[in-house]
């Protein structure tokens, strides 16, 4: 019960700290979207940035730190043990929210309208 409530505690404090990036895809986007998508939640070990249930589906918005080569590793770790949970992971970077959020938007949605059939 209390690695419940320290869970909890963990991804109600990523949700109250999230990058400005990961609050205009949410605000933006993912809190309106006609399949619901969740904010950072726990998938084993980890706290994903956005996940939806029905299409199985993660998204992970990737900061400057995840191009530096121990940052790349935990990403393929990572995105290694969500593959191996049935999940698809897409990975934008920031930038790609600031100049192409509209192309990032549509990627999700067809990403989910595939996977939903």
């Amino acid at each position: 019960m209390e690695k419940l409530q320290a869970d909890r505690k963990i991804a109600q404090t990523l949700r109250k700290t999230q990058t400005k990036e990961e609050n205009h895809l949410w605000y933006d986007f993912l809190k309106t979207y006609p399949v619901q998508f969740k904010r950072q939640y726990q998938v084993g070990p980890y706290y994903v940035d956005f996940y939806c249930y029905r299409a199985q589906l993660v998204i992970e918005l990737d900061g400057s730190q995840h191009y530096e080569k121990a940052g790349m590793a935990h990403d393929a770790q990572r995105t290694a043990y969500l593959n191996a949970q049935g999940l698809k992971v897409l990975r934008f970077a920031n930038t790609d929210i600031w100049k192409n959020f509209t192309g990032v938007c549509e990627m999700i949605d067809a990403q989910v309208a595939g996977r939903l059939g």
